[in-house]
């Protein structure tokens, strides 16, 4: 074997490995496991390093552990931006572009910035103070790893014109608070209730019920506003958890773990589309999980969806009797969905399977953006015989 098929071969398994995880690599498991570990040991020794005794004790064991993580750190991320190349995508790109792309992905400046700072106080004098405080964002690595914190950041990507409203509201109900407090308070405590802006802390602390005690109305009518602000800080300031909490709860149903691009670009149907393309399929999957023996579709089920498998083994029931093997990248569902009809053949999941479920209803509002898709579907429903019994 020559040394390119060996470098692609190796850089592959790096892939599968690093961005994959043990979906598609048994390491996986392991190296992710590990660098979970490593996170969550790093963000434990900042915090006992601001501990006197134990910063004077182990001072030395605490930067021998700090030099280690900045190596596999770094090791981490030349390994993930070394093999973007390998992502569908960005194949078909320059590799030094494909890894420019990959490496400007907000997750991808996360992980840079969790060793970069270590090796900057090399070339910048720079308070050691500010560079321990940065070793925190290191935290942030653990969103890569986190199905749940994936979920809740697009929860926010999503919500962010509702969360934005929710903050005008507040912002409008501070600053009328603040101004009503700050007449029927002003000559009765002026060096609390001077200005607005000074009255303005009293508004905060109490719309959000924290209620220091450090500044409160004595008047009558100071006492009587703030007893209205303080009922309307109960609503007001549960607006924006409200509103997260049901995005999140909308988000995990729909999505029991995250799809990830790199994950969407490697079924075969979507290897030629772009990126937005891809970024829009994603959002729209919902992800399902099925044991061994347990029907994905039954004959005579309404077709209301198009499914890919994603991971595992399924089988296909024919007229003869005999089973047609489905694995990774194989789509069934898809002609019931476009001709509106009912299946008929059973799926059943042979091994535990992941697969990937685009309904009636996510079909049309992707085909809305990307009119083409729907033709790539019926191409590919056309594909083989296995695709137009289903």
């Amino acid at each position: 074997m020559t040394p390119a098929p060996v470098l692609r071969r190796w850089r592959k398994e790096v892939h599968d490995i690093l961005d994959m995880g043990g979906i598609a690599h048994p390491l996986g498991y392991l190296v992710n496991g590990f660098i979970v570990t490593l996170i969550v040991l790093n963000a434990l020794a900042f915090a006992a390093e601001t501990v006197d005794e134990l910063a004077s004790r182990y001072g030395l064991w605490f930067r021998a552990f700090n030099l280690f993580s900045v190596v596999m750190f770094t090791i981490e991320y030349a390994l993930r931006v070394w093999s973007a190349v390998e992502i569908p995508m960005l194949s078909r790109m320059p590799p030094w572009r494909a890894r420019l792309i990959f490496a400007t992905r907000p997750i991808m400046i996360i992980d840079l910035l969790a060793f970069a700072p270590w090796y900057f106080q090399w070339l910048v004098p720079i308070d050691l103070r500010i560079l321990r405080m940065l070793r925190v964002l290191r935290l942030l690595k653990i969103v890569r790893f986190s199905p749940a914190l994936g979920t809740l950041a697009r929860v926010l990507q999503d919500e962010y014109r509702a969360l934005l409203g929710a903050l005008l509201v507040m912002l409008i109900l501070l600053l009328f608070a603040s101004t009503g407090i700050y007449f029927l308070e002003r000559e009765a405590q002026p060096e609390a209730f001077g200005s607005i802006p000074a009255a303005s802390w009293w508004a905060l602390a109490t719309l959000t019920t924290v209620g220091y005690g450090d500044v409160v109305p004595i008047t009558p009518l100071g006492k009587l506003l703030g007893g209205v602000v303080m009922l309307l800080g109960v609503g007001m300031f549960a607006l924006p958890v409200a509103i997260i909490a049901t995005g999140f709860s909308l988000e995990s149903s729909r999505h029991q773990f995250v799809a990830t691009w790199s994950m969407v670009a490697r079924v075969p149907l979507f290897e030629s589309m772009s990126r937005a393309e891809v970024a829009d399929i994603t959002k729209l999957l919902d992800t399902r999980h099925f044991a061994p023996g347990v029907p994905i579709v039954r004959a005579g089920d309404v077709g209301d969806g198009m499914y890919i498998m994603a991971s595992g083994e399924a089988i296909m029931s024919q007229d003869d009797g005999e089973t047609v093997p489905l694995r990774e990248g194989d789509i069934f569902g898809e002609r019931a969905l476009l001709d509106h009809r009912r299946h008929n053949r059973d799926v059943i999941a042979k091994t535990h399977c992941r697969v990937y479920a685009l309904d009636s209803r996510s079909l049309a509002r992707l085909s809305a953006r990307h009119p083409d898709i729907m033709e790539r579907i019926r191409d590919a429903a056309m594909g083989g015989a296995r695709e137009q019994n289903s």
